[in-house]
């Protein structure tokens, strides 16, 4: 693909050598404009979608969830029973009854296996599409939420068009998502704490008195006409974040769109309720709230205490006692995660926005013995031998619903100790290129410049999965 204005980002030196009477002579929204208007071309143009990924940090057991298999022995087999669902063959566990009663909403994907056995591997393998199984401290490519924020971005916009609530960002001090050589400007408006509490705050968002908004706007206005020559000679990346940071703060500040979209006390109790009074339910609820709003991208990381002693999904022994670790956590789980679906179809947003639930990989189908590390929730005391899971990049299970797709499918199988998958595998390339796909994004054209300055695939040989794309 040729190179175009979306990749070329010229220096002062190249400022100067083009003439002020060239690009010298516009500023940096101009020239951002540019250059979002040919990402947008090479995109395949604006879409009215939306997508909500709910990250399980640590990655959930495939067998006591979406994929048991009743009939192997107790070396492999947890103690939960399989229960039927709406979908003719489907069987899930019990530990999920909200999901098998309204399983003809979602289609559940039991094949994708990659190779990254670690959490920052698998992970980046998952969220980028980076083939190296080794770990590393941070990501090497922009993950697929801000590259498709970066595509799809639109300075103008009264929101953010990616939101984090609780952020997919790292993993025991590694960087497991991020925009790597697309700068700052791209990654998520973050939202933090406890959406369930009762003083609940989303900061820096909504001014509510004219006088202030009038004031600020002002302050703007000065200090843009102030900064003109240095913006548009200096196009760094942190200058292009900065201008980018600003124009979403003053959009946030002034914005009653989203003061009200970020406001969950504008639910009614019954809503809030349905979806858990819980930090996962209120995360799915405020995620909800946001694509409906105009959000385009929303991600929200199902981890912390709601998990149990470690804070995670990462069952293994010396973390938890597997089994309590998936009881405890699975009834906030379940309720969140079966209320964000149903409501996506009761509001009519089902064709616009698709919704994933996944984790970085699934957990190994033997059961493992070892003394825990440290007592507390679904933990044994330190010493105390108990049984637990391991990381498994050989198979995996996920739900997907919404995006206009067929549901009530089950698509992939595993081996009958669901080991390893023998029937439509799929990997983290056809993963990306799906969730694209949905946005409008032209997955196998699109190519933005790495820090080298080569054009480089957003999808590196994938395609999207056939079943799951509208």
């Amino acid at each position: 693909m040729p190179q175009s204005v979306a990749s070329f980002v010229p220096s002062r030196r190249e400022f100067l050598r083009l003439g002020l009477a060239g690009f010298g002579s516009l500023a940096l929204p101009e020239f951002l404009q540019l250059r979002e208007n040919a990402a947008q071309a090479s995109s395949g143009g604006k879409k009215d979608t939306a997508v909500i990924l709910v990250w399980l940090r640590g990655g959930c057991s495939h067998l006591d969830t979406y994929d048991p298999k009743p009939e192997i022995s107790t070396d492999y087999r947890g103690p939960f029973a399989p229960i039927r669902t709406k979908t003719p063959g489907l069987l899930l566990t019990e530990l999920i009854p909200r999901q098998a009663a309204i399983s003809d909403k979602f289609s559940v994907l039991r094949s994708c296996a990659h190779t990254g056995g670690g959490h920052p591997a698998g992970s980046l393998q998952m969220l980028t599409g980076d083939r190296d199984p080794q770990d590393k401290p941070g990501p090497i490519y922009p993950d697929l939420m801000t590259v498709a924020n970066y595509l799809r971005s639109d300075k103008t916009r009264k929101l953010p068009n990616y939101v984090g609530v609780n952020p997919i960002v790292t993993y025991d001090g590694f960087k497991i998502a991020g925009a790597a050589y697309l700068g700052p400007a791209y990654e998520p408006f973050a939202i933090t704490g406890d959406p369930n509490a009762p003083n609940f705050q989303v900061p820096n968002i909504g001014l509510n008195q004219p006088g202030q908004v009038e004031r600020l706007r002002e302050r703007v206005t000065l200090r843009q006409s102030l900064d003109a020559l240095k913006r548009g000679l200096d196009h760094s990346q942190a200058t292009q974040a900065m201008s980018s940071f600003e124009m979403q703060a003053y959009n946030l500040l002034t914005s009653p769109e989203a003061a009200k979209a970020f406001d969950l006390t504008q639910e009614d109790d019954r809503v809030r309720d349905r979806y858990g009074r819980n930090r996962w339910g209120q995360q799915c609820l405020m995620a909800r709230r946001l694509v409906e709003a105009g959000v385009e991208i929303v991600t929200t990381c199902f981890d912390g205490p709601l998990c149990g002693r470690v804070g995670n999904w990462d069952d293994h022994a010396v973390n938890h006692h597997v089994f309590d670790a998936l009881a405890y956590r699975a009834p906030f789980f379940d309720q969140a995660v079966a209320a964000l679906i149903e409501d996506i179809y009761e509001r009519g947003l089902d064709k616009k926005v698709l919704v994933v639930v996944t984790g970085e990989f699934g957990r190994t189908p033997r059961i493992s013995y070892v003394a825990s590390s440290g007592g507390g929730v679904a933990s044994g005391a330190a010493g105390v031998v108990q049984p637990g899971r391991d990381h498994w990049p050989r198979a995996n299970s996920m739900i997907w619903a919404g995006g206009g797709i067929r549901t009530g499918q089950i698509i992939g199988a595993t081996d009958k100790r669901g080991e390893d998958v023998v029937e439509r595998r799929v990997g983290p390339q056809d993963f990306l290129a799906t969730i694209y796909h949905h946005l409008g994004i032209d997955y196998r054209n699109t190519t933005i410049l790495d820090r080298s300055g080569r054009p480089t695939r957003i999808v590196d040989g994938g395609e999207a999965i056939r079943e799951l794309t509208a």
